[in-house]
């Protein structure tokens, strides 16, 4: 069985982005039972100088989803958008995240291949292969995101471990 461009992607921005649902409902939960207040944690940052907790978690539709949407068009830009700043929006935008990469077809995904690709940030500018892009850049920053979300909840003090950052495994059929 060949390895494909999208085996190597879209199934682990799924499985991350289910567990990410998950860490999402357990620290909504945890907020509710113990009366503290969702912005609390919404815009936690592990650093001052990091990011909070809601940008962590955009941040995974945006190098998953977005980054698929980016090959697409040829370029790729971050999202400078502010992010959702409710658990109620923060799963919604996962859920569309999701819907939408279950519906992308793996062969337009290996179509991507050699593909010419660019990072575009202001006056910086990176010029990638589709594969090298989602590869080297999209997934990195995707598993950086998502464990940093789920590092902020533990830092929190929500209870989770290690299943919970890893999500439902693609066991053998």
């Amino acid at each position: 069985m060949a390895f494909s461009l999208y085996d190597a992607s879209v199934p682990s921005y799924l499985q991350t982005l289910g567990s990410v649902s998950g860490l999402l409902g357990k620290a909504e939960a945890f907020c509710a039972e113990h009366g503290i207040a969702p912005q609390d944690i919404i815009q936690a940052r592990l650093a001052a100088d990091m990011l909070p907790f809601a940008y962590q978690v955009k941040s995974t539709a945006v190098h998953s989803l977005g980054a698929i949407e980016g090959v697409r068009r040829g370029v790729f830009s971050p999202d400078m958008n502010p992010p959702p700043d409710s658990f109620a929006a923060l799963k919604a935008r996962i859920t569309a995240t999701q819907a939408a990469l279950e519906a992308v077809d793996a062969a337009e995904v290996n179509a991507f291949m050699g593909r010419d690709m660019r990072f575009a940030f202001g006056d910086r500018q990176a010029d990638f292969t589709a594969e090298n892009f989602l590869l080297s850049f999209s997934l990195p920053n995707f598993y950086f995101h998502a464990t940093t979300t789920y590092a902020i909840l533990r830092w929190k003090g929500v209870p989770l471990g290690k299943r919970d950052y890893t999500g439902r495994l693609r066991l053998k059929k």
